[in-house]
């Protein structure tokens, strides 16, 4: 299994990293991460674009489930029902949002292992036979940043990099269309959670970048960077597609007997 990852993901995506080192003028490491981030969020872009979207699906019918809520707070069996039936009507999987991210951890894994043992070794070994052997590489990137070694300030722009992707999609508080102050009281609690969620996650993303080589903590960013501009791009699109496209109101049926 370890074999096969190594042929699959790390090989391909060192060597990458070799090449792009290779052509960049001036042979910038941190030039050739930006451009491998690139290229890996554009090879992951289907299954981003995918959870970005069950996302946004979840985050839409956030209202109906809240009116669920509020009529069945008493049964919980009949809520369930009711709940599963608003997914399948809307075509909504709520685990669809968290497959892609898990797609997605073995680059993550590969991409790691090639900034621990490709920029702290040197380990050209694995090199195909197609890519220039450049002998080393050098760490140094824009002249002064050594990617090698921890970096606290790529890690803390890491840290708030991932504020800002939680904060986009951190749930709204109850609507004061909610007469019910129980279900209100779950939600707000709900809200509570997401909101302390979303300090929480930077700071453990401060401190396990702080740990990892610089090169790591930079694809860190800013693969969290193009997320946050995806999402962006994303929810602003359907929002105006919504805007464009308002729901039509359902007209009642008449209830005149045909002569």
């Amino acid at each position: 299994m370890i074999q096969l990852f190594n042929i699959v993901l790390y090989q391909p995506l060192f060597n990458l990293l070799v090449w792009l080192y290779n052509i960049i003028p001036g042979h910038d490491v941190g030039l050739a991460i930006i451009l491998l981030t690139i290229i890996i969020k554009l090879i992951l872009y289907p299954f981003s674009i995918q959870s970005i979207r069950a996302q946004k699906a979840m985050r839409d019918i956030q209202p109906k489930l809240e009116e669920i809520k509020k009529k069945n707070k008493d049964n919980k069996e009949q809520l369930s029902r009711e709940m599963m039936a608003l997914y399948k009507k809307e075509k909504i999987n709520p685990a669809s949002s968290c497959i892609p991210l898990l797609i997605q951890l073995p680059f993550l894994i590969a991409v790691y292992r090639v900034f621990r043992t490709g920029l702290a070794s040197g380990s050209l070994a694995l090199l195909y036979s197609f890519i220039h052997n450049p002998g080393t590489l050098n760490p140094i990137a824009f002249g002064f940043l050594d990617l090698s070694k921890p970096n606290i300030y790529l890690a803390v722009l890491a840290g708030i990099a991932q504020f800002f992707q939680a904060r986009m999609m951190n749930t709204k508080k109850p609507p004061k269309s909610i007469e019910n102050k129980e279900v209100a009281k779950d939600e707000g609690l709900s809200a509570a959670m997401n909101k302390q969620m979303m300090y929480i996650m930077p700071i453990i993303t401060v401190v396990i970048a702080r740990s990892l080589p610089g090169g790591l903590a930079l694809y860190w960013f800013l693969t969290t960077l193009l997320m946050i501009l995806q999402q962006w791009y994303f929810f602003r699109k359907k929002d105006k597609e919504n805007n464009n496209n308002p729901p039509q109101p359902i007209e009642a049926e008449s209830t005149e007997k045909p002569a």
